[in-house]
């Protein structure tokens, strides 16, 4: 079944690929099934990082109004979070478009 082939990676908010064992070994209809599903997910990848380029802005606003310092700390925390994930989401969508043929866990 295809949907054995991705996990949920709910930090980044999306199904990752996650191929058991060698690629060169699947069908290759089932081989096809995967990249295809594949580009269809990596094709959200630019929407989910505008959402959280949005949620960054917000919160930058809301640091350039801050006094507190403990407030400041856990808004910049908030703030390289939402960004390392926009660069893990990145470099996912900048992956090679073919499922490789390295086991994936």
């Amino acid at each position: 079944m295809i949907n054995d082939h991705f996990k949920r990676d709910d930090r980044l908010g999306l199904l990752l690929p996650a191929v058991d064992g060698l690629w060169h070994e699947l069908e290759p209809d089932e081989q096809a099934a995967i990249v295809a599903r594949w580009e269809w997910i990596r094709g959200s990848i630019p929407d989910l990082v505008k959402q959280l380029e949005t949620v960054i802005n917000r919160k930058q606003d809301q640091l350039n109004q801050e006094d507190n310092f403990e407030v400041s700390c856990r808004l910049n925390t908030e703030i390289a979070e939402y960004a390392s994930r926009i660069n893990d989401l990145l470099i996912w969508y900048r992956a090679d478009q073919e499922v490789d043929s390295r086991p994936h866990r």
